[in-house]
């Protein structure tokens, strides 16, 4: 499915250049905000750094190993920045599984970067859904829904967590195993009918990732087959089904919650970036973004109004966090693709890109807020727009 660039890298256009331009203006009505000449006023200070906005997620956090898998997080714990969205990066061995669990203060949603993986999950309505994902694709589960994460088939599988909440700690879940060792094993016996017994010799502590059989397909059956299959999917096809754009150095794929409705609280978009390549100048009005590598090298620059300029490179397993409104741009600098996954806290995608919003104008109004001539002016038109 192929569509105009301008279905979600908008053409409506603000940029960094406007904002550099306006910081002197600003500079001369308020106090502590330098002025054309660089001098802080009234005795002001200039304003703050940015902050580091890179992690590496696989590298620098300690995460959780075990037998059947492991998981690494980058939540505001350790990535300060990133207040909106968390991260997780999932690993399970075959026959292991993420216990039955929920989160009561984020929704989840995962793309699945090597292997299979097979979900269950419950919602308020009391209906179920059971599903298999492949690489490139993507689940989104709602806030406080009861679900569960298994390795499918005889291949380890590799998948990313994103989460709706930067507070949000992967360790600090509902589990139904730290629930029911730690409940008076007679009140699980008059609730589920199973002898106390039997609860009281289990451990008193979570499982967290267990070890179970193999699972295969075909998809098996519940317990009880009675309880109705829900009819909201909580599975898209993002590399099949994502919308497309290509470009002259990448190409992307967006999902939506106007292609996946229960995905409502964010949106996410695949990325190539070719060699020698640049995401160009922009910035997202209405969501802070979130980046994962899943290959190549490159490098972020953040513009952060007043003069503030910070690029830090970044390469495989890292993240990157970008704040609402801030202008900023992506180069490759490697010999490889660069390939993000990319969320943004929204459920729809806005962008504002400096090469639409200086082509809004005319070509004088152009000229002259650079020096430069109409000729020149003129020339912006003829310029790649996405990657290039």
């Amino acid at each position: 499915m192929q569509t105009s660039r301008r279905n979600f890298l908008t053409a409506a256009s603000l940029s960094t250049i406007g904002l550099v331009t306006a910081a002197s203006t600003v500079g001369s009505l308020i106090p502590g905000i330098a002025s054309a000449t660089g001098s802080p006023l009234d005795g002001g200070s200039a304003p703050e750094e940015l902050e580091d906005f890179i992690y590496d997620i696989e590298n620098g956090a300690k995460g959780w190993v075990g037998e059947g898998g492991s998981a690494k997080e980058a939540t505001v714990e350790e990535f300060p920045l990133s207040q909106s969205i968390a991260g997780v990066s999932m690993h399970l061995q075959p026959g292991a599984f993420r216990e039955l669990h929920w989160h009561s203060i984020a929704a989840e949603w995962a793309y699945v970067l090597e292997g299979q993986v097979r979900t269950t999950i419950i919602s308020p309505d009391g209906t179920t859904s059971t599903d298999d994902f492949e690489v490139g694709d993507v689940w989104y589960f709602p806030k406080g829904h009861g679900h569960m994460l298994q390795c499918l088939g005889d291949k380890p599988c590799h998948f990313l967590i994103g989460f709706d909440s930067g507070h949000f700690s992967e360790f600090g879940t509902f589990s139904i195993t730290d629930w029911v060792s730690h409940t008076s094993p007679e009140i699980l016996a008059r609730n589920t009918g199973l002898p106390a017994a039997f609860f009281a010799q289990l451990p008193k502590k979570e499982l967290y990732i267990g070890m179970g059989k193999v699972a295969t397909e075909p998809r098996p059956k519940n317990i009880n087959p009675a309880i109705p299959f829900g009819t909201s999917s909580h599975k898209f096809r993002m590399e099949r089904d994502g919308i497309y754009n290509e470009f002259k150095g990448g190409s992307t794929k967006l999902v939506s919650s106007l292609e996946f409705p229960i995905q409502n609280t964010l949106t996410a978009l695949r990325m190539n970036i070719e060699p020698g390549a640049i995401r160009e100048l922009h910035w997202h009005p209405n969501a802070d973004e979130w980046q994962y590598v899943m290959s190549g090298s490159g490098k972020v620059s953040i513009f952060g109004s007043h003069g503030r300029v910070k690029t830090m490179p970044y390469s495989k397993g890292m993240v990157a966090f970008i704040k609402q409104g801030y202008g900023h741009y992506i180069e490759n600098t490697g010999t490889e693709t660069l390939k993000l996954i990319v969320l943004f806290n929204s459920p729809v995608y806005q962008e504002l890109s400096l090469n639409d919003w200086l082509n809004a104008n005319s070509p004088q109004l152009v000229a002259d807020h650079f020096g430069m001539s109409l000729e020149q002016a003129s020339s912006l038109a003829r310029h790649n727009t996405g990657v290039f």
